[in-house]
């Protein structure tokens, strides 16, 4: 296993985790564009912008693009989040270049007017759909409440009014300044040629034009919040809280992630024997999502509606109990094992091991073996989580409940 880094001259970062034993590689184009990064009229324009990197190129029209996708056996797929765009393949080693051709062609999409009006209504279908799957709408409102004006509270994919007006013109602005070559990473694992991967994106990459984009960081002040919402259709009540947890460039994460595992894994954690095993919830489950200056520390109910009041009340004294029922020398170690496990057996996909090197790099400018990712999680002390357990007695929280009554 070695890892290699190289800076093209205009800006584009290339990584890759060579694996000689491994028998196909992933590779992707990172991002530094998301939710956060847009203006509050421009609600959506990453995701949207995804959409219509699939709709063609000046080489490539959408049919081609599906059909090579097809034609080169690959697993591929791209996703947008409030800090970055990801677009990826796995292939055979002999698909590489092509791989990377194409991919590397779809950054530079036509971003056609027809395209652009036809993408939008599938956009609207799409966040109308997603309004009505559980839960309904719930983490969006709980972040924009917990988040308020910070950039990290606007919606993945808009909402039906910036959408509906977004200017096909801005949106081309904002490609521009976003996916120029010193603000996206290309990342490669498995069994890569690093040397033929940088020839290969020197050549493919060189009329591409640095922009300097740029992304402020602040940390968001917190406060106490409730929202209840009220959506008929429902057939279960479904109660969201954000607290306040560790960045993703803050080791305290290590321990936050334990601390959830322990309370809410879906799988042996106290509120799986409280809750779940007994049969008086569908899910009931804590666990932390990280962003670069700060963290969440959530948690999650879903129930029958005649059941939340007294299930939430549970859960909120399960997660009380810091001083009176500390956490065990054989939880903690549990906990690391499942998720030293989990991560161990999912690096044997070098898909998986693009997306970690990935985030850590373009986040932390940072790279970790798997072993090295152990053995963060090996060093957390049983002192750090039972302190931090204790800390959610008094945490500041924002609570999202919605269910078919008020």
């Amino acid at each position: 296993m070695q890892f290699r880094s190289e800076k093209l001259s205009n800006g584009l970062e290339v990584i890759a985790e060579v694996n000689p034993e491994a028998f196909s590689l992933s590779l992707g184009y990172f991002v530094k564009t998301g939710a956060r990064d847009e203006t509050p009229e421009m609600a959506g324009v990453s995701h949207f912008l995804e959409h219509m990197m699939f709709k063609g190129t000046a080489r490539r029209t959408a049919e081609d693009v599906n059909q090579e996708l097809d034609d080169l056996g690959s697993q591929s797929n791209a996703y947008t989040s409030e800090e970055q765009t990801v677009y990826y393949m796995s292939v055979l080693p002999e698909f590489q270049h092509a791989a990377l051709d194409l991919l590397s062609d779809m950054m530079r999409p036509a971003l056609r007017d027809e395209d652009f009006q036809t993408e939008r209504q599938v956009i609207l279908e799409e966040i109308a759909m997603y309004d009505d799957q559980p839960p309904y709408g719930a983490m969006e409102r709980a972040a924009e409440a917990y988040f308020r004006d910070h950039p990290l509270g606007r919606r993945v994919l808009g909402t039906r009014e910036t959408v509906s007006e977004l200017d096909p013109e801005a949106m081309r602005a904002y490609h521009q300044a976003r996916y120029a070559p010193d603000n996206l990473t290309l990342v490669a694992a498995g069994a890569v040629d690093f040397e033929q991967l940088l020839k290969s994106a020197e050549a493919m990459t060189a009329q591409w034009k640095p922009s300097q984009a740029t992304r402020q960081l602040v940390v968001p002040t917190y406060c106490n919040d409730s929202v209840a919402m009220v959506h008929p259709p429902a057939t279960q009540q479904y109660t969201l809280q954000y607290s306040p947890g560790p960045s993703y460039c803050d080791d305290a994460r290590y321990v936050a992630r334990i601390l959830g595992t322990i309370l809410g894994d879906d799988s042996g954690s106290r509120l799986f024997w409280e809750l779940v095993d007994t049969g008086m919830a569908e899910t009931a489950a804590t666990f932390t999502q990280e962003f670069q200056e700060c963290g969440l520390f959530c948690t999650f109910l879903a129930c029958a509606p005649e059941q939340n009041e007294e299930n939430w009340n549970i859960i909120q004294e399960i997660l009380s109990q810091g001083k009176e029922v500390p956490i065990t020398a054989l939880e903690l170690e549990l906990a690391k094992n499942k998720i030293c496990s989990g991560m161990i057996l999912g690096s044997e996909r070098p898909s998986n091991r693009l997306f970690s090197i990935g985030n850590a790099w373009t986040i932390r400018r940072k790279y970790e073996t798997i072993q090295d990712a152990s053995e963060h999680y090996r060093q957390v002390t049983l002192e750090s989580v039972q302190s931090a357990f204790e800390a959610l007695a008094s945490r500041t929280s924002v609570t999202v409940s919605v269910g078919p009554e008020s």
